[in-house]
């Protein structure tokens, strides 16, 4: 009885101190980690040598043990121990941690330690520095504690070539400030456009008259014009002289005219699509601000336009797995895009990060898929990827779509003739989906149910192939040789369908992904092996490739859709001069197979892959990394947000691609030196038979660092609108034109028309559409010239407003109208005009 009594007793002792240990836990506010880049291309390697200091704040000793700091990072980092018995190791995908070796002694008050380590590549901005760092206490795993003194030194001497404000100023130097009322008054640009000389006082007492056809488009114009004149306008058979008419006329699907006499305004179309865009072009003569004498009242422009789009896909891809984006976000970007008219929304909603849609049958998608926080084994959530943080579902890294929310989705993009394309990420980037099958597996299997659990099982359980994908993922491909794969995609795909059935709204499509699956996967599957030896069609591991995509493919068309994926779906692997290459496989050519491709990028080899597969017969769909990854970062600078892997893009990356010829723009690689016209000699230039190919344009929004809706904007706006020109427009003379001289010219005056459109139409528009958005602001161009200040701003329509003192400017500033002759330090900044600023650029003037 005393043993048992004292056996009680010394485990409550020790629950006591356990307690108390928890209780008593250094405090993590008092823990300072700075983190530094020391230098680019250390030691003449291609590496950046890199820095953290851990400094204890406290009056009291950071212990010796029993805690660990994990962190992102999206670079590479080999495991290092620091002379202070400090070591960073890597532990899957993009989380990382440091923790205390054998030889650590613990810090004393106010003492530090530092761990230096070198990363693969170049530093140059912020977002490929380490982030949201949180300490783990060995006493209580399960919990992180957010690490909120943390500092990223400076960038500046992050490498050369940096973009600087003389160099934006020369950039600028060529945009000439047109005047509004010569500016063409529709965006995008449409095929016919002739402004006639007078005005359509449009007021609040306008009627609509709509053919039967049109009843639903003259509903949505009716509530369009209620948001701008206060008064929602009748809909009504025969509405007298102040009218907007909807007339039914044969034409092309999505072909309109428009015409805006002093009498009334008349939209032609021979579908609801077709008038729908040619209400878009009418809301694109409207700008908000410019209100008629009366309240109430605009005044439009007298127009005849004739309009169709050049290319059938127009479509924007967001990605809402890596990092998630609400409801009301993506509703918020269906009115963008509707308003320039893109009809596609590319919704990649799974990846190794998320799983965003509720499935009902596979609840664990989501209430594991969809959850990220401090976990190392991905059993009850995912680990905390891209800078979520130890506590699941604050942030961007936690949420998904209801099945209700997804459908309300549908409904919304109908409504504006846009289809929602959902992309099931296979088989690599599956892991939010493999970990979620494997809890269900568990769960099952703990309630004796084997069958049940290997029903949607993802993953050879027995396998020992080691692989490392592209975000450094070691567990992320799915087993195409098991047979619950295909049950999995089947009941996913089924759920999906009834959901757009239940919107009314069309899916001709599912993107069925296909992107970076490493080298390595299923080499050691038992299952895979198996399935080698017992089908005489395929001879080696690569050909498990094929077979999944033509039993998914098969699958699709058994329902009625047809198959779209990325680029690789449409290669195969092979050996050329000995080594490990990628060909167009002409097996599924003719298929009817829609392929994203967007591995252009120049250096790489690949340049002309697009063009291989649409003269190949693939649909192809021009996701180009060179232009069209509205993700990466602007330019090169230390303080431009985001990732520069594909090279960086302003908006006039995308403003300057020629979908049928890119070649002629490509002015620079992925490191932004300039290429020569020559490099593409030998190159695949697209055939007549390949231009028939090519399905359309898109636009791309990789959401790695997309972990607010500011920073969505920030990326978004305003280059997704020269996607939407892309894709809508014709090719304009100078995409076309041979001589040199002639297209010099003639870009450089497209390009001043067009930034003078954005800067004072349709930047005004995004201030007041939806609610309004935080797009991009550029900074200032400014150099010293003769003496003075000089600055421009690519923009035209926004306004410089500078300081002298010292202080940041205001809109209360002086505005920039000309050379500034001040001495010392001149600060500038760019305003819009609701008072929202650019980064403030400096200037000295000695």
């Amino acid at each position: 009885m005393r043993t048992i009594f004292f056996t009680i007793l010394m485990m409550s002792s020790f629950l006591m101190q356990a307690d108390g240990q928890k209780l008593k836990r250094f405090d993590e506010k008092n823990v300072q980690v700075n983190w530094q880049l020391i230098a680019n291309s250390y030691k003449q390697s291609t590496d950046a040598f890199c820095a953290f200091t851990i400094v204890n704040n406290s009056k009291i000793s950071f212990p010796a043990s029993g805690w660990a700091i994990y962190f992102t990072s999206n670079s590479d980092i080999a495991t290092t121990t620091s002379p202070a018995g400090i070591t960073v190791t890597h532990i899957n995908g993009d989380i990382f941690k440091l923790f205390p070796a054998a030889g650590f002694k613990g810090l004393k008050a106010k003492d530090s330690a530092r761990i230096e380590y070198n990363s693969p590549g170049l530093l140059i901005n912020r977002s490929l520095a380490p982030s949201a760092l949180y300490i783990v206490w060995d006493n209580d795993p399960t919990n992180g504690f957010t690490l909120t003194n943390y500092t990223i030194g400076s960038l500046q001497n992050a490498t050369t070539g940096l973009v600087t404000p003389e160099k934006i100023y020369q950039q600028n130097s060529i945009i000439k400030d047109i005047p509004a009322a010569e500016l063409p008054k529709i965006f995008p640009t449409p095929a016919s456009y002739k402004e006639t000389g007078g005005t359509f006082l449009l007021m609040a007492d306008v009627a609509v008259e709509a053919d039967a056809d049109f009843q639903k488009e003259a509903a949505f114009l009716s509530q369009a014009l209620k948001s701008l004149a206060g008064k929602k306008p009748l809909v009504v058979g025969d509405a007298g002289a102040n009218k907007i008419m909807l007339k039914k006329e044969l034409m092309a699907k999505e072909a309109y005219t428009l015409s805006v006499t002093s009498t009334g305004i008349v939209i032609k179309a021979g579908s609801g699509a077709g008038i729908f865009y040619g209400i878009q072009s009418l809301r694109s003569l409207i700008l908000p601000g410019t209100a008629g004498a009366s309240p109430g009242t605009f005044l439009i422009p007298t127009v005849e336009v004739q309009d169709a789009p050049r290319f059938g896909f127009r479509s924007l891809m967001i990605d809402v797995a890596r990092n998630f984006q609400p409801k009301q976000e993506i509703l918020k970007t269906l009115d963008l895009m509707a308003q320039y008219k893109m009809n596609a929304l590319h919704l990649h909603f799974s990846d190794d990060e998320g799983w965003r849609i509720e499935i009902p049958s596979l609840p664990e998608l989501t209430t594991i898929g969809s959850q990220r926080g401090h976990s190392l084994d991905s059993k009850t959530m995912l680990p905390a990827s891209y800078g979520t943080g130890p506590v699941a579902g604050k942030g961007a890294g936690s949420g998904y779509y209801t099945r209700n929310d997804f459908i309300e989705i549908l409904k919304y993009a109908k409504e504006r003739y846009i289809e929602v394309i959902p992309e099931i990420e296979s088989p690599g980037h599956g892991r939010a989906a493999i970990k979620a099958m494997d809890a269900r597996y568990d769960k099952l299997m703990q309630a004796g149910n084997k069958a049940e659990a290997e029903r949607y099982l993802l993953r050879d359980i027995n396998d020992q192939s080691v692989y490392s994908s592209a975000q450094m993922w070691t567990d992320n491909v799915m087993c195409v040789a098991l047979p619950s794969v295909y049950t999995f995609m089947d009941k996913v795909t089924d759920e999906l369908i009834a959901m757009y059935k239940e919107a009314g709204a069309p899916l001709h499509t599912i993107h069925m992904g296909g992107d970076e699956v490493p080298g390595g996967v299923w080499e050691k599957s038992p299952v895979s092996l198996q399935l080698l030896k017992t089908n005489p069609e395929l001879k080696d591991i690569n050909d498990l490739w094929y077979y999944y995509y033509t039993t998914v493919n098969k699958m699709l068309q058994s329902k009625g859709l047809f198959m779209s994926d990325w680029e690789e779906a449409g290669m195969r692997k092979t050996m050329l001069d000995g080594e490990k290459t990628l060909i167009v496989n002409p097996r599924m050519a003719n298929d009817n197979i829609r392929l994203h491709v967007w591995n252009n990028m120049v250096g790489w080899g690949n340049e002309d892959l697009p063009y291989r597969l649409a003269n190949a017969g693939y649909k192809v769909v021009l996701s180009c990394v060179s232009n069209n990854y509205l993700d990466l970062s602007y330019f090169k600078s230390p303080d431009e947000p985001g990732y520069y892997w594909g090279g960086f893009q302003d908006i006039d990356k995308p403003f300057y691609f020629i979908p049928y010829d890119y070649y002629k723009t490509s002015k620079e690689d992925a490191a932004g030196n300039p290429v020569d016209p020559s490099y593409f000699k030998g190159k695949d230039r697209l055939t007549e038979f390949g231009k028939s190919n090519i399905a359309g344009v898109q636009g791309l929004l990789w959401a790695e660092n997309i972990r607010s809706t500011q920073a969505r904007d920030y990326m978004l706006l305003p280059k997704a609108l020269a996607v939407a020109e892309r894709a809508w427009a014709s090719d304009p003379e100078w995409a076309v034109t041979k001589d040199n001289t002639k297209f010099t010219a003639l870009y450089n005056e497209a390009w001043s028309v067009f930034a003078n459109v954005m800067g004072k139409r349709e930047l005004p528009r995004l201030d007041e559409l939806a609610g309004g958005f935080n797009y991009r602001i550029p900074t200032v161009g400014a150099m010293v010239e003769n003496g003075k200040v000089v600055a421009n701003v690519q923009l035209p329509g926004l306004t410089i407003r500078y300081t002298s003192d010292g202080t940041e400017p205001t809109v209360k500033s002086k505005v920039y109208t000309g050379p500034v002759a001040e001495k010392g330090i001149i600060r500038l900044k760019v305003f819009n005009g609701k008072g929202r600023s650019s980064r403030t650029i400096s200037v000295e003037n000695k």
